[in-house]
Protein backbone atom coordinates (compact mmCIF):
# COMPACT_ATOMS: atom_id res chain seq x y z
CA UNK A 1 0.00 0.00 0.00
CA UNK A 2 2.77 2.19 0.63
CA UNK A 3 4.53 1.60 -2.28
CA UNK A 4 2.07 2.29 -4.44
CA UNK A 5 0.98 5.93 -2.90
CA UNK A 6 5.00 6.54 -2.96
CA UNK A 7 4.37 5.25 -6.63
CA UNK A 8 1.65 7.53 -7.29
CA UNK A 9 3.18 10.97 -6.08
CA UNK A 10 6.42 9.80 -7.56
CA UNK A 11 4.42 9.81 -10.65
CA UNK A 12 2.78 13.43 -10.00
CA UNK A 13 5.93 15.06 -9.42
CA UNK A 14 7.32 13.08 -12.40
CA UNK A 15 4.07 14.79 -14.29
CA UNK A 16 4.75 17.95 -12.83
CA UNK A 17 8.26 18.48 -13.61
CA UNK A 18 8.12 17.37 -17.19
CA UNK A 19 5.17 19.75 -17.93
CA UNK A 20 6.97 22.62 -16.60
CA UNK A 21 9.99 21.60 -18.83
CA UNK A 22 7.85 21.17 -22.19
CA UNK A 23 6.05 24.33 -21.32
CA UNK A 24 9.22 25.99 -20.81
CA UNK A 25 11.04 25.11 -24.53
CA UNK A 26 8.26 25.35 -26.28
CA UNK A 27 6.79 28.72 -25.21
CA UNK A 28 10.14 29.90 -25.28
CA UNK A 29 10.48 28.98 -29.65
CA UNK A 30 6.89 30.02 -29.79
CA UNK A 31 7.75 33.61 -28.36
CA UNK A 32 10.97 33.53 -30.40
CA UNK A 33 8.62 33.40 -33.41
CA UNK A 34 6.55 36.30 -32.52
CA UNK A 35 3.06 34.18 -31.34
CA UNK A 36 1.72 36.82 -28.70
CA UNK A 37 1.40 35.85 -25.24
CA UNK A 38 -2.21 35.59 -25.43
CA UNK A 39 -2.40 32.71 -28.04
CA UNK A 40 0.53 30.73 -26.06
CA UNK A 41 -1.47 30.61 -23.02
CA UNK A 42 -4.60 28.80 -25.35
CA UNK A 43 -2.55 26.59 -27.50
CA UNK A 44 1.41 25.66 -26.34
CA UNK A 45 0.45 26.05 -22.46
CA UNK A 46 -2.59 24.34 -22.92
CA UNK A 47 -1.12 21.35 -24.96
CA UNK A 48 1.84 21.58 -22.36
CA UNK A 49 -0.73 20.50 -19.37
CA UNK A 50 -2.81 18.37 -21.52
CA UNK A 51 0.25 16.40 -21.74
CA UNK A 52 -0.70 14.20 -18.94
CA UNK A 53 -4.02 13.24 -19.44
CA UNK A 54 -3.11 11.96 -23.22
CA UNK A 55 -0.05 9.97 -21.73
CA UNK A 56 -2.19 8.78 -18.45
CA UNK A 57 -5.16 7.58 -20.71
CA UNK A 58 -2.84 6.31 -23.21
CA UNK A 59 -1.45 4.17 -20.58
CA UNK A 60 -5.04 3.42 -19.08
CA UNK A 61 -6.05 2.20 -22.59
CA UNK A 62 -3.11 -0.07 -22.86
CA UNK A 63 -4.00 -1.72 -19.67
CA UNK A 64 -7.33 -2.13 -20.70
CA UNK A 65 -8.59 0.15 -17.81
CA UNK A 66 -10.93 2.20 -20.51
CA UNK A 67 -13.01 3.60 -17.65
CA UNK A 68 -10.12 4.99 -15.83
CA UNK A 69 -9.40 6.67 -18.94
CA UNK A 70 -12.83 8.50 -19.44
CA UNK A 71 -12.98 8.93 -15.75
CA UNK A 72 -9.97 10.96 -15.96
CA UNK A 73 -10.81 13.53 -18.95
CA UNK A 74 -14.33 14.07 -17.49
CA UNK A 75 -12.57 14.57 -14.25
CA UNK A 76 -10.02 16.41 -15.53
CA UNK A 77 -12.12 19.48 -17.25
CA UNK A 78 -14.26 19.15 -14.35
CA UNK A 79 -11.67 20.00 -12.49
CA UNK A 80 -10.05 22.30 -14.69
CA UNK A 81 -13.00 24.67 -13.97
CA UNK A 82 -13.55 24.21 -10.99
CA UNK A 83 -11.33 23.99 -8.86
CA UNK A 84 -8.52 25.63 -10.63
CA UNK A 85 -9.99 28.64 -11.47
CA UNK A 86 -11.75 28.78 -8.03
CA UNK A 87 -7.93 28.69 -6.41
CA UNK A 88 -6.96 31.15 -9.01
CA UNK A 89 -9.82 33.48 -8.24
CA UNK A 90 -9.41 33.26 -4.25
CA UNK A 91 -5.86 34.26 -4.72
CA UNK A 92 -6.40 37.01 -6.72
CA UNK A 93 -9.76 37.78 -8.62
CA UNK A 94 -9.53 37.30 -12.31
CA UNK A 95 -10.58 40.16 -14.64
CA UNK A 96 -11.62 38.31 -18.29
CA UNK A 97 -11.70 40.10 -21.32
CA UNK A 98 -15.00 40.18 -22.91
CA UNK A 99 -12.81 38.72 -26.45
CA UNK A 100 -12.47 35.13 -24.51
CA UNK A 101 -16.11 35.03 -23.59
CA UNK A 102 -17.08 35.98 -27.23
CA UNK A 103 -14.95 33.65 -29.31
CA UNK A 104 -13.04 30.78 -26.98
CA UNK A 105 -15.74 30.15 -24.48
CA UNK A 106 -18.52 29.12 -26.86
CA UNK A 107 -16.25 26.89 -28.69
CA UNK A 108 -15.38 25.36 -25.47
CA UNK A 109 -18.53 24.63 -24.62
CA UNK A 110 -19.60 23.44 -27.73
CA UNK A 111 -16.87 20.92 -27.70
CA UNK A 112 -18.11 19.69 -24.23
CA UNK A 113 -21.50 18.86 -25.64
CA UNK A 114 -19.98 17.33 -28.89
CA UNK A 115 -18.28 14.99 -26.09
CA UNK A 116 -21.44 14.01 -24.49
CA UNK A 117 -23.17 13.63 -28.30
CA UNK A 118 -20.12 11.68 -28.98
CA UNK A 119 -20.68 8.92 -25.96
CA UNK A 120 -24.60 8.36 -26.03
CA UNK A 121 -24.40 5.27 -28.00
CA UNK A 122 -22.43 4.32 -25.03
CA UNK A 123 -19.01 4.36 -27.02
CA UNK A 124 -16.56 6.49 -28.21
CA UNK A 125 -15.29 5.10 -31.26
CA UNK A 126 -13.07 5.76 -34.20
CA UNK A 127 -15.41 7.56 -36.30
CA UNK A 128 -16.09 10.02 -33.38
CA UNK A 129 -12.38 10.51 -33.08
CA UNK A 130 -11.80 11.21 -36.57
CA UNK A 131 -14.53 14.11 -36.03
CA UNK A 132 -12.45 15.70 -33.07
CA UNK A 133 -9.33 15.28 -34.68
CA UNK A 134 -10.67 16.88 -37.61
CA UNK A 135 -12.21 19.74 -35.73
CA UNK A 136 -8.66 19.95 -33.62
CA UNK A 137 -7.08 20.37 -37.25
CA UNK A 138 -9.45 23.11 -38.27
CA UNK A 139 -9.16 25.28 -35.06
CA UNK A 140 -5.16 25.26 -35.10
CA UNK A 141 -5.44 26.35 -38.64
CA UNK A 142 -7.69 29.09 -37.75
CA UNK A 143 -5.05 29.90 -35.12
CA UNK A 144 -2.24 29.72 -37.65
CA UNK A 145 -3.78 31.91 -40.00
CA UNK A 146 -5.25 34.38 -37.26
CA UNK A 147 -1.31 34.59 -35.98
CA UNK A 148 -0.33 35.07 -39.78
CA UNK A 149 -3.01 38.28 -40.08
CA UNK A 150 -1.40 39.67 -36.68
CA UNK A 151 0.99 42.44 -37.58
CA UNK A 152 4.36 41.67 -35.99
CA UNK A 153 5.31 44.79 -34.46
CA UNK A 154 2.10 45.03 -32.31
CA UNK A 155 2.42 41.27 -31.48
CA UNK A 156 6.44 42.01 -30.48
CA UNK A 157 5.41 44.76 -28.55
CA UNK A 158 2.93 42.54 -26.24
CA UNK A 159 5.72 40.34 -25.13
CA UNK A 160 7.43 40.58 -22.51
CA UNK A 161 10.50 40.29 -21.74
CA UNK A 162 11.68 41.84 -25.25
CA UNK A 163 12.35 40.46 -27.75
CA UNK A 164 16.24 40.59 -28.25
CA UNK A 165 15.73 38.82 -24.64
CA UNK A 166 13.23 36.41 -25.83
CA UNK A 167 15.68 35.30 -28.38
CA UNK A 168 18.72 34.87 -26.24
CA UNK A 169 17.07 33.80 -22.91
CA UNK A 170 17.90 30.13 -23.92
CA UNK A 171 19.83 28.76 -26.29
CA UNK A 172 18.38 26.05 -28.96
CA UNK A 173 20.13 22.93 -27.45
CA UNK A 174 18.64 24.21 -23.99
CA UNK A 175 15.08 24.34 -25.60
CA UNK A 176 15.45 21.18 -26.61
CA UNK A 177 16.80 19.47 -23.93
CA UNK A 178 13.89 21.18 -21.75
CA UNK A 179 11.19 19.60 -24.67
CA UNK A 180 12.99 16.05 -24.50
CA UNK A 181 13.66 16.13 -20.83
CA UNK A 182 9.51 16.80 -20.24
CA UNK A 183 8.55 14.24 -22.67
CA UNK A 184 10.29 11.70 -20.70
CA UNK A 185 9.45 13.17 -17.17
CA UNK A 186 5.71 12.67 -18.44
CA UNK A 187 5.66 9.56 -19.64
CA UNK A 188 7.37 8.12 -16.51
CA UNK A 189 5.34 9.84 -14.62
CA UNK A 190 2.03 8.94 -16.41
CA UNK A 191 3.17 4.99 -15.98
CA UNK A 192 3.46 5.20 -12.06
CA UNK A 193 0.14 6.71 -11.53
CA UNK A 194 -1.68 4.67 -13.82
CA UNK A 195 -0.25 1.81 -12.49
CA UNK A 196 -0.54 2.83 -8.92
CA UNK A 197 -4.25 3.66 -9.47
CA UNK A 198 -5.18 0.26 -11.28
CA UNK A 199 -3.70 -1.02 -8.07
CA UNK A 200 -5.92 0.94 -5.78
CA UNK A 201 -8.95 0.40 -7.51
CA UNK A 202 -8.71 -3.73 -7.15
CA UNK A 203 -7.45 -3.78 -3.70
CA UNK A 204 -10.32 -1.25 -2.57
CA UNK A 205 -13.15 -2.35 -4.94
CA UNK A 206 -13.55 0.97 -5.96
CA UNK A 207 -14.90 1.57 -9.35
CA UNK A 208 -12.07 2.37 -11.96
CA UNK A 209 -14.29 5.36 -12.98
CA UNK A 210 -14.46 7.11 -9.67
CA UNK A 211 -10.83 6.41 -9.24
CA UNK A 212 -10.16 8.49 -12.59
CA UNK A 213 -12.18 11.18 -11.61
CA UNK A 214 -11.12 11.88 -8.79
CA UNK A 215 -7.68 10.95 -7.11
CA UNK A 216 -6.41 10.63 -11.29
CA UNK A 217 -8.39 13.72 -12.56
CA UNK A 218 -6.89 16.29 -9.92
CA UNK A 219 -3.03 14.21 -10.04
CA UNK A 220 -2.90 14.99 -13.81
CA UNK A 221 -5.04 18.72 -13.61
CA UNK A 222 -1.84 20.07 -11.28
CA UNK A 223 0.05 21.11 -14.28
CA UNK A 224 -3.01 23.25 -15.11
CA UNK A 225 -3.19 24.27 -11.19
CA UNK A 226 0.26 25.46 -11.33
CA UNK A 227 0.36 27.48 -14.85
CA UNK A 228 -2.95 29.37 -14.08
CA UNK A 229 -1.83 30.08 -9.97
CA UNK A 230 1.29 31.20 -11.44
CA UNK A 231 -0.61 33.45 -13.94
CA UNK A 232 -3.14 34.86 -11.30
CA UNK A 233 -0.12 36.08 -9.18
CA UNK A 234 1.35 38.00 -12.41
CA UNK A 235 -2.31 39.64 -12.71
CA UNK A 236 -2.67 37.66 -16.57
CA UNK A 237 -5.75 36.20 -15.62
CA UNK A 238 -6.07 36.40 -19.80
CA UNK A 239 -3.61 33.39 -19.75
CA UNK A 240 -4.54 31.84 -16.72
CA UNK A 241 -8.74 31.23 -18.00
CA UNK A 242 -7.19 30.63 -21.59
CA UNK A 243 -4.88 28.14 -20.34
CA UNK A 244 -8.18 26.10 -18.92
CA UNK A 245 -10.12 26.63 -21.63
CA UNK A 246 -7.60 25.43 -23.93
CA UNK A 247 -6.98 22.85 -21.55
CA UNK A 248 -10.62 21.15 -21.96
CA UNK A 249 -10.35 21.46 -25.45
CA UNK A 250 -7.05 19.29 -26.11
CA UNK A 251 -8.35 17.08 -23.31
CA UNK A 252 -11.52 16.25 -25.95
CA UNK A 253 -10.48 16.93 -29.30
CA UNK A 254 -6.58 15.90 -28.77
CA UNK A 255 -6.73 13.57 -25.68
CA UNK A 256 -9.89 11.41 -26.53
CA UNK A 257 -9.95 12.12 -30.60
CA UNK A 258 -6.58 10.22 -31.04
CA UNK A 259 -6.81 7.61 -28.78
CA UNK A 260 -10.88 6.91 -29.51
CA UNK A 261 -9.23 6.21 -33.31
CA UNK A 262 -7.11 3.51 -32.44
CA UNK A 263 -9.30 2.10 -29.48
CA UNK A 264 -12.78 2.74 -28.88
CA UNK A 265 -13.62 3.83 -25.39
CA UNK A 266 -16.93 2.31 -23.85
CA UNK A 267 -18.51 4.78 -21.61
CA UNK A 268 -20.84 3.34 -18.98
CA UNK A 269 -24.80 4.58 -17.35
CA UNK A 270 -23.80 6.12 -14.50
CA UNK A 271 -21.22 8.52 -16.58
CA UNK A 272 -23.94 9.43 -19.26
CA UNK A 273 -26.22 9.81 -16.49
CA UNK A 274 -24.37 12.11 -13.89
CA UNK A 275 -20.65 12.62 -14.79
CA UNK A 276 -20.96 14.13 -18.06
CA UNK A 277 -23.87 16.61 -16.97
CA UNK A 278 -21.84 17.56 -14.37
CA UNK A 279 -18.96 18.23 -16.94
CA UNK A 280 -21.14 20.54 -18.74
CA UNK A 281 -22.77 21.83 -15.75
CA UNK A 282 -19.71 23.48 -14.79
CA UNK A 283 -18.72 24.69 -17.99
CA UNK A 284 -21.84 26.41 -18.40
CA UNK A 285 -21.81 28.18 -15.07
CA UNK A 286 -18.61 29.94 -16.57
CA UNK A 287 -21.16 32.40 -18.43
CA UNK A 288 -23.11 33.99 -15.91
CA UNK A 289 -20.23 34.12 -13.26
CA UNK A 290 -17.74 35.87 -15.76
CA UNK A 291 -20.91 37.79 -18.02
CA UNK A 292 -22.39 40.02 -15.43
CA UNK A 293 -19.15 42.12 -14.69
CA UNK A 294 -16.55 39.84 -16.83
CA UNK A 295 -14.67 39.14 -13.51
CA UNK A 296 -14.25 35.57 -11.86
CA UNK A 297 -13.95 37.29 -7.87
CA UNK A 298 -13.27 35.80 -4.70
CA UNK A 299 -16.59 34.42 -3.43
CA UNK A 300 -17.61 33.00 -7.15
CA UNK A 301 -14.13 31.58 -7.08
CA UNK A 302 -15.36 29.82 -3.62
CA UNK A 303 -18.87 28.85 -5.27
CA UNK A 304 -16.95 27.13 -7.72
CA UNK A 305 -14.74 25.17 -4.79
CA UNK A 306 -17.67 24.50 -3.23
CA UNK A 307 -19.41 22.79 -6.21
CA UNK A 308 -16.54 20.63 -6.72
CA UNK A 309 -15.94 19.63 -2.75
CA UNK A 310 -19.80 18.54 -3.46
CA UNK A 311 -19.28 16.58 -6.56
CA UNK A 312 -16.02 14.85 -5.17
CA UNK A 313 -17.71 14.02 -1.87
CA UNK A 314 -20.87 12.13 -3.86
CA UNK A 315 -18.54 10.29 -6.02
CA UNK A 316 -16.08 8.71 -2.88
CA UNK A 317 -19.20 8.66 -0.32
CA UNK A 318 -20.47 5.37 -0.65
CA UNK A 319 -16.66 3.83 -0.36
CA UNK A 320 -16.43 5.96 3.29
Amino acid sequence: MLLHALLFLVGIGLLYLGAEGLIQGASSLALRYGIRPGLIGLTVVALGTSMPEFLVNLFAVFSSESSLALGNIVGSNISNVALILGCSALIVPLTVTPQILRREYPVMLGVMVLFYVCALDGWIGTADGLIMVGLLLLMGAYLLYDTRRARSSALLEEMEPPPKDVRTALPVWKKTGYLLGGSVALGAGAHFMVQSAKWTAHQMGIDPMVIGLTILAVGTSLPELAASLVSALREEADLSVGNVMGSNLLNVLFVVGTISIFDPLEVGDQALRVDFPVMIGFCALLFPIIWYDYRITRWRGALLLAGFAGYMTYLLFPYL
